[in-house]
């Protein structure tokens, strides 16, 4: 499954901003995978805090590979040495399993987030050990599909938003400028800045100091 989105929000967002304009022609329509899973969803993003894309994608093969559908009675009955076994540092297998046990017990109702608020999801799953702000922000977009998500705390749209418009820094007052620019739809927009960050566009360049 892929992020869904068409020519509303890329016509939206060319009429903006004349750069992203540009960015957008250049690429066209970005094919973004999305997980409708959230339980795995939030279990990815504590996978691949601090590690390289390649590396998050090798040790999440291994799990799936080995475990099957990621859920948390997979996951409890699972050894803490088992998933550490996959890459992990104990430190994020006890995040998973903290998490694990609360969805079991019904602390925390999955179900019910398609009718939550973007800022209570966030609020919710950053009061988590080992969930942050940033891994509930990609777990709304990549998962929940919500529209406008722009992430200050994620360093490929940073390292984008610098290549575009020739920044060297990106603070956050500058950050919340682009933010009120691409709403109502920033997670098209934040798509689009992932591209740039990876290469898309070659003659890009990143310009931090």
């Amino acid at each position: 499954m892929y992020f869904n989105y068409g020519k509303k929000e890329m016509d939206y967002l060319k009429s903006k901003d004349k750069k992203l304009a540009d960015v957008i022609e250049k690429i066209g329509h970005i094919k973004r995978r999305v997980n409708p899973d959230i339980f795995s969803s939030v279990v990815n993003s504590i996978v691949g805090q601090q590690i390289s894309t390649k590396a998050h994608q090798t040790i999440w093969k291994r799990i799936v590979n080995e475990l099957g559908e990621i859920n948390a009675d997979v996951l409890i009955n699972a050894s803490r040495e088992k998933i550490q076994s996959f890459g992990l540092t104990f430190k994020k297998v006890d995040y998973i399993l903290e998490f694990a046990e609360k969805v079991k017990r019904k602390e925390i109702d999955l179900s019910s987030y398609s009718n939550k608020s973007d800022g209570d999801i966030i609020k919710e799953l950053s009061s988590l050990n080992g969930i942050g702000i940033w891994t509930a922000e990609m777990v709304l977009l990549h998962c929940l599909e919500r529209p406008n998500v722009f992430s200050y705390g994620d360093l490929a749209i940073l390292r984008g938003l610098r290549m575009v418009y020739h920044h060297q820094k990106i603070d956050k007052k500058l950050f919340e400028k682009y933010r009120k620019r691409f709403s109502p739809y920033c997670s098209v927009a934040s798509i689009y800045f992932w591209a740039v960050s990876s290469g898309a566009i070659p003659e890009m360049r990143d310009y931090k100091k």
